[in-house]
C-alpha cells in the first residue's frame, strides 16, 4: 500500500500514449529524431513516458506525444496558462472533463536551445511524467585542453521548475458535478520552483551544479521548503549533451542530464529525475527542467552575482 500524501494515494507506474503533434512548431523528441538540429537521445531516466514535444514560442502554442497506451489529456493539443508560469517558463495544461486526468506543462526556450516537461496530477493511483531537451546549434567554449584564461570555465545561472507526483493548489481543474464521486477525480501535479548555478568547464570536458531555494508550490497557503539538489560531476560529451547523478548529503537521489546550445555553448538546458528526496514525505517523485543562460555580468540573467577575480 503507498502512502498517502496530501490525501491522495501517490503511484509510481507511468505509462502514456500515442498521437501526431498537430502544431507546426520545433519538435523535440526523446529518442534523438527531432527536427530541431539535435540528434541526441534524452536517458530513459530523464524521459519518462514523454515521446516528444512541438513548441511555437511566437504563436505560444505546445503539443505532446507519449507512449502508447493512455488515451487522456496526456497526449494532444495544450492552452496556454500565464497564470502559472514560473521564473520565465511557460505553463501549458490539458483536461478534457472533470473526472479526466489533468495535466501539466512547463516550457522554456532561449535562442533555440530548449526543455520541456509535462505530469499528470495523480489519479488512480498513477503517475505519467516525463522530459526532454534539445538545441539548434552547438560549439564548444574552447577545444578541450586550452586553460580557464581561454574561457574554457563557464558558469550558467536562472531558475529551475519541477513537478511533483502530489496535488497543488489545484486552482485550474475543471470543476466536478454535485455529486461526482472522489475516487474518480485527478488532482493538479504540485510545482516546484528553485534557483540553479552550472559549471561547465570545457577544458576538462565536466560539467557540474546545484539547484537551490527549492520551495514546493510557491503560491499555496503554506509552501514547503526542500532541499538543495547536488548535481554531480559528468562529463561533457563531443556534441555538447551530459548525463550524471542528482544527490543530497552524498547520496544518490537520482539522475539529471542535459545539452549546451550555441555557438560557444552559450546556453545550457536539461532535467533532473529524483526520487525520496523531500524529508517526512515517502513515495515522492519529481520531474524538473532548466534552461539557463550564460553567467557574463551585468547583462545576464538571474542570479548572476559574479565578482571578477582579482588581477
Amino acid at each position: 500500500m503507498t502512502r498517502l500524501w496530501m490525501g491522495l494515494a501517490l503511484g509510481l507506474g507511468l505509462a502514456g500514449c500515442g498521437g501526431t503533434p498537430p502544431f507546426g512548431g520545433t519538435t523535440t523528441e526523446t529518442d534523438g529524431g527531432g527536427t530541431d538540429g539535435s540528434t541526441a537521445a534524452i536517458p530513459t531516466e530523464l524521459a519518462g513516458t514523454l515521446r516528444s514535444f512541438t513548441y511555437d514560442p511566437s504563436n505560444q502554442t505546445l503539443s505532446i506525444e507519449g507512449a502508447p497506451g493512455d488515451n487522456n489529456a496526456y497526449n494532444g493539443a495544450y492552452r496556454r496558462r500565464v497564470n502559472l508560469d514560473r521564473g520565465g517558463y511557460e505553463a501549458y495544461t490539458a483536461q478534457d472533463a472533470s473526472n479526466g486526468r489533468h495535466s501539466t506543462v512547463y516550457v522554456r526556450e532561449v535562442n533555440g536551445t530548449r526543455a520541456a516537461v509535462v505530469a499528470t496530477g495523480v489519479q488512480y493511483e498513477q503517475l505519467y511524467a516525463g522530459a526532454a531537451y534539445s538545441n539548434t546549434t552547438y560549439t564548444p567554449r574552447v577545444e578541450p585542453g586550452e586553460n580557464q584564461s581561454d574561457r574554457g570555465l563557464v558558469y550558467y545561472t536562472g531558475r529551475y521548475v519541477g513537478l511533483l507526483n502530489g496535488p497543488g493548489t489545484n486552482e485550474d481543474l475543471t470543476d466536478p458535478n454535485f455529486g461526482e464521486n472522489e475516487s474518480v477525480l485527478t488532482a493538479q501535479a504540485a510545482e516546484v520552483t528553485g534557483d540553479m548555478q552550472i559549471t561547465g568547464d570545457f577544458a576538462t570536458l565536466n560539467v557540474d551544479g546545484v539547484i537551490y531555494n527549492r520551495v514546493v508550490d510557491p503560491n499555496a497557503p503554506l509552501p514547503l521548503g526542500v532541499a538543495n539538489i547536488a548535481l554531480d560531476s559528468a562529463a561533457i560529451n563531443a556534441d555538447g549533451t551530459f548525463f550524471g547523478e542528482a544527490s543530497q548529503d552524498n547520496q544518490s537521489r537520482g539522475q539529471y542530464g542535459g545539452i549546451f546550445g550555441g555557438e560557444g555553448a552559450t546556453e545550457v538546458a536539461g532535467a533532473v529525475h529524483l526520487t525520496n528526496h523531500i524529508d517526512g514525505i515517502e513515495n515522492e517523485e519529481e520531474y524538473g527542467i532548466f534552461v539557463l543562460s550564460e553567467c557574463v555580468p551585468p547583462n545576464s540573467g538571474p542570479n548572476c552575482n559574479l565578482t571578477p577575480a582579482n588581477p
